[in-house]
């Protein structure tokens, strides 16, 4: 069973609330006043995780391209065409879009989709 204590190291016990650096001595909850003695927390990790998203909201600028729903779903639909037969139904043409998957310095994938049956495939180039 894992020790809440030693998971959430930096957290009040009493509030919740994190736990801030404000002594050489000790860390404080700036909300209820809880000390901690910097000794608990010594040699303790840490770690965390920081998205674009949290970057852009922290920094205040908003996305390059902001879709709302009923343009997403349109983006989906228009798709390009290539003449190339269906390998399922011999269907005459193709819709395709691509996508770059792997690295940069690799092929993009091709995606197709016959417009008649619905047979879906990839192409990695």
């Amino acid at each position: 069973m894992v020790d809440l204590h030693e998971t959430a190291f930096m957290f009040c016990d009493i509030c919740g609330s994190l736990l801030s650096m404000t002594s050489l001595t000790y860390a404080e909850c700036l909300l209820c006043g809880l000390k901690r003695s910097i000794k608990e927390l010594q040699e303790k990790e840490t770690s965390y995780k920081i998205t674009a998203e949290d970057i852009r909201r922290n920094l205040k600028i908003q996305p390059f391209v902001q879709l709302n729903k009923f343009q997403i779903a349109e983006a989906q639909v228009e798709r390009a065409t290539v003449n190339e037969a269906c390998p399922q139904c011999r269907h005459p043409q193709l819709e395709y879009y691509t996508k770059q998957l792997r690295s940069a310095d690799e092929g993009q994938t091709v995606f197709y989709e016959c417009p008649k049956c619905r047979h879906k495939f990839s192409y990695n180039t």
